[in-house]
């Protein structure tokens, strides 16, 4: 973290059941979550160029970035979990479709 901004880089098992669910979510609440609660976040995928290395389990990763030196990781942390289903690790909590 330099100068306020800061950013983590993390991958998602992306054949989970609940990838594509964990996605949503953390884009809804990371870019989106509404207009007077709006986080100074971003969520994206980045990858290199799928013909230099292979395809997305191999090497698409995940970044959240901030560009607010006002808004913690820890701040960041606690809006996610406070909106994530809960616990986050039982299965039962998240919205499966059958």
């Amino acid at each position: 973290m330099s100068d306020g901004v800061w950013w983590i880089k993390f991958s998602i098992e992306i054949d989970h059941q609940l990838a594509w669910y964990t996605v949503q979510e953390l884009a809804s609440v990371l870019n989106e979550l509404s207009m007077s609660e709006r986080l100074p976040t971003v969520f994206k995928p980045v990858s290199p160029p799928p013909y230099m290395n292979g395809g997305p389990g191999d090497y698409l990763s995940w970044v959240i970035e901030c560009r607010d030196d006002a808004m913690r990781p820890g701040t960041v942390a606690d809006w996610l979990e406070s909106r994530m289903p809960r616990p986050v690790d039982d299965l039962t909590m998240w919205p499966l479709e059958e």
